[in-house]
């Protein structure tokens, strides 16, 4: 018989896949692939810089869109309502998100990226990476926090419940608070700039996925789309997100070879924006004695970022060369260490919360 240890790394192992498990791995390996692609090919960056439209990158458009619809449309909005019985958590998770998140990266990044690394950083650069940081910390998690909910014996309905709300407060709050943000850093960013950002990458693959979602399941039925169409739509989110990172890198890659010690300095705030975001939203959770169910994966919502999101947006305002992409495809590359470590500190504080049976709020079967 398997000791416990050992089917938790099993259970970690079959929640993660593949893909998740070594995602640092697959994102280092995209940058190397990228990188080595503009220096040996430049032609081919060359040749995709020349369709662009209105700013935008139509190539790196149609493969952000094949990252961000299989997430929007797993999102089941109807499962908002059912919170009534339990509040307090989707109230934590949501402040801490919208009202704490956005600023306390803008002032962690600024004070490493702007003023302590000002020796080691251009501050023109510095001020590029410092808006990559500030579209991480405007778009929380909607979609590996289901992973991080499992790790977690979450409770997965009302993990699903504060994604959705989420996603909902994204559509009308992530532009301004980037655009105030951004204020602050001295960068100018046309507003209509932002605002076709957020719809392509917003709104557009959230229409599609709920419009998808619900014609799958009134012609095939819950369970088809759960067990048929959802796996089937599985690798269409890593296959875009890695051929993103190449195309990206192959933009990137006089940066990263004349500045690989940058990684690390972007590095440093992304890692402690997110255990100061991740302790700061499980201690009110503690406080406030909601489920561990609910608080574990509620504290790695805000925790994580929505970095697909973040990448499209950087890659849309800034573009595909830019310090702004580079920082968010940083904090691709140390999210996955990073909240690992959080879901091995919040299973070890387990009994510190009330029990974990769950409430019941939907069902999250057809989740992430």
């Amino acid at each position: 018989m398997s000791d416990p240890a050992t089917l938790e790394a099993e259970s970690t192992a079959d929640a993660l896949g593949v893909f998740g498990r070594y995602l640092t791995v697959w994102v280092a390996l995209a940058i190397v692939a990228g990188v080595a692609l503009g220096q040996l090919v430049p032609a081919v960056p060359e040749t995709l810089s020349r369709f662009e439209y209105a700013s935008v990158s139509v190539p790196v458009a149609v493969l952000i869109w094949a990252m961000i619809f299989p997430m929007m449309v797993q999102v089941d909005f109807g499962a908002v309502v059912a919170v009534r019985r339990e509040p307090a958590g989707l109230l934590v998770t949501t402040g801490i998100n919208w009202l704490v998140k956005p600023f306390t990266m803008f002032a962690i990044s600024w004070l490493f990226l702007i003023v302590l690394f000002s020796p080691f950083i251009e501050e023109s650069l510095g001020r590029e990476y410092l808006a990559g940081a500030i579209l991480l910390g405007a778009a929380p998690c909607t979609a590996m926090v289901f992973v991080w909910s499992q790790l977690t014996k979450g409770d997965g309905a009302y993990t699903l419940v504060q994604v959705a709300v989420n996603d909902l407060i994204m559509l009308f709050a992530f532009a301004p608070i980037v655009m105030l943000l951004l204020g602050l850093s001295d960068i100018t960013v046309p507003w209509d700039t932002m605002l076709l950002s957020v719809l392509l990458y917003i709104v557009v693959p959230l229409a599609a996925g709920i419009a998808t979602r619900t014609a799958i399941i009134r012609l095939k039925g819950a369970s088809w789309f759960r067990d048929v169409f959802l796996p089937r739509l599985a690798p269409v989110t890593p296959v875009g997100l890695l051929i993103t990172l190449v195309v990206l890198f192959a933009f990137q890659g006089e940066v990263i070879l004349d500045n690989p010690f940058h990684i690390g300095l972007i590095a440093v705030p992304l890692i402690i924006q997110t255990v100061i975001i991740f302790g700061l939203a499980y201690t009110v959770f503690r406080r406030l004695r909601v489920r561990h169910a609910v608080a574990a994966p509620g504290s790695l919502i805000g925790a994580s970022n929505f970095f697909e999101l973040a990448v499209a947006a950087a890659i849309a305002l800034f573009g595909l060369q830019s310090g702004a992409a580079l920082a968010t495809v940083v904090g691709v590359l140390v999210e996955v260490p990073v909240m690992l470590a959080l879901v091995r500190y919040a299973n070890s504080t387990r009994d510190r919360f009330p029990g974990s049976e769950p409430v019941g709020v939907g069902d999250a079967r057809g989740s992430r």
